[in-house]
């Protein structure tokens, strides 16, 4: 979501600038304009694996974690 947030702001380009030159990088990527379908793609995305891999890591977790 902020990562959508500073897009439409218009923020990304240097945020990603100013990381690559903090790493003695140039970067080669080029932030596009805005698209809110995109966004939403990109939040439901990131919700989705990120739900499943806690899911996954809390079932091993608890799996291994029983005591006999």
């Amino acid at each position: 979501l902020l990562w959508a947030i500073l897009i439409a702001t218009g923020y990304a380009q240097g945020l990603l600038d100013w990381i690559f030159d903090l790493h003695f990088l140039e970067n080669p990527y080029m932030v596009t304009e805005f698209a809110a379908d995109k966004a939403v793609l990109l939040v439901v995305v990131t919700f989705t694996v990120g739900f499943a891999g806690g899911y996954v890591f809390a079932w091993l977790w608890n799996t291994v974690g029983k005591k006999k």
